[in-house]
């Protein structure tokens, strides 16, 4: 099934879009744009040249995907969440060659408002809550909130938080998906896999 475009949204020539993604309402992407499959774009996204988005990525309204970015597949990114490319911005200096790139791993959820300071990479399946703003690199699986963001625990692939300390040592398993984690000191790691839906 071929990529589905709202006619109030303007993809410029040159953008790739993969099967089954949706452009909704006033997006633009930009001509060197690559998004993969079964993707959703919401109302007033950007997508910027220098941009590669997996498949199955959900972008809600208002999120603005500048150059340098790279999302892998099975990102959320919550509405009016908010990537950057410049580090230390001034509208009398061009910066465009001092961009840093930005990483967002399998699975990971941004929350609404959150915002990632340039040059981060977040793990998979990672969970930024919302209004956090990450400055620093994000581990697989944590659970990150607040100004600047803290790990305050750990998710699973499922999108639930895991009865583990937020350093140190143990083991838990998702209710749901029955996924078993094991904690060593501030690595969490997925040790058996059971069922996502």
């Amino acid at each position: 099934m071929v990529a589905t475009v709202h006619p109030s949204a303007i993809v410029d020539a040159g953008a790739q879009l993969g099967d089954d993604t949706k452009v909704w309402h006033f997006c633009h992407v930009c001509a060197g744009a690559r998004v993969g499959a079964r993707c959703s774009l919401g109302q007033n996204v950007y997508v910027g040249n220098d941009v590669v988005i997996g498949d199955n990525v959900k972008i809600q309204n208002n999120v603005s995907v500048y150059d340098a970015v790279t999302l892998e597949d099975d990102v959320f990114c919550g509405p009016s969440m908010v990537f950057t490319n410049v580090y230390n911005p001034r509208s009398a200096v061009t910066r465009k060659n001092e961009y840093r790139r930005t990483l967002v791993r399998r699975g990971a959820t941004l929350g609404a408002n959150c915002t990632l300071v340039c040059g981060v990479t977040v793990g998979r399946y990672a969970f930024v809550g919302a209004g956090a703003v990450v400055q620093k690199d994000v581990p697989d699986f944590a659970l990150m909130v607040g100004v600047p963001a803290r790990r305050i625990g750990w998710m699973s692939r499922f999108g639930e938080r895991l009865d583990l300390p937020s350093v140190g040592a143990g083991e838990a398993r998702c209710p749901h998906s029955g996924d078993r984690y094991h904690l060593a000191g501030e690595v969490c790691s997925l040790v058996e896999e059971g069922r996502l839906p």
